[in-house]
């Protein structure tokens, strides 16, 4: 199976980049090579020398990554941060596997343009409106059930 872990770096993206630094739009071109250049596994080298040792690595961070994504999957209904653990587990994924690389730069740019539409301010006064008119029917149905019942609680009602 080819996870794309055993390709090299290449020695040409770091001249273009540093290039690129001298011509003025340095950031954006950097950002572009580094987006460009091919995902290297972070396993020390002395893992990646041994074929057997680097694919048992792999299996490694593959179940621990796994686990945590599990274990966030579960936090989704239950109390805890479950969108922090699934991501987690994809970027411990990313660290070998340049297809979870690939998911998670698309995830990171997809949150980005997802967190800049909701600083729109059109967005935002509609978002603000929406809520606004929720909370008046939430209160008048609150103070409908009130008027009508007084403080008792639905399940203890004798007169309906």
């Amino acid at each position: 199976m080819n996870t794309g872990s055993d390709r090299g770096t290449q020695g040409s993206a770091a001249d273009e980049a540093t290039t690129e630094a001298t011509t003025g739009s340095a950031a954006a071109e950097s950002a572009e090579a580094a987006a460009e250049a091919p995902h290297v596994s972070k396993a020390p080298a002395f893992i990646k020398s041994n074929k057997s040792l680097h694919l048992s690595w792999q299996v490694g961070v593959f179940i621990v990554g796994l686990a945590v994504i599990a274990a966030g999957v579960a936090m989704l209904v239950l109390p805890g941060p479950g969108w922090v653990a699934i991501f987690a587990g994809l970027a411990i994924w990313a660290t070998e596997f340049a297809w979870a690389h690939l998911v998670l730069r698309w995830t990171k740019r997809k949150v980005t343009e997802a967190a800049q539409k909701a600083l729109d301010p059109k967005v935002r006064r509609r978002n603000i409106i929406l809520t606004s008119v929720g909370l008046v029917i939430a209160g008048a149905l609150i103070g409908f059930y009130l008027w009508k019942y007084g403080l008792v609680l639905p399940w203890n009602l004798k007169d309906q």
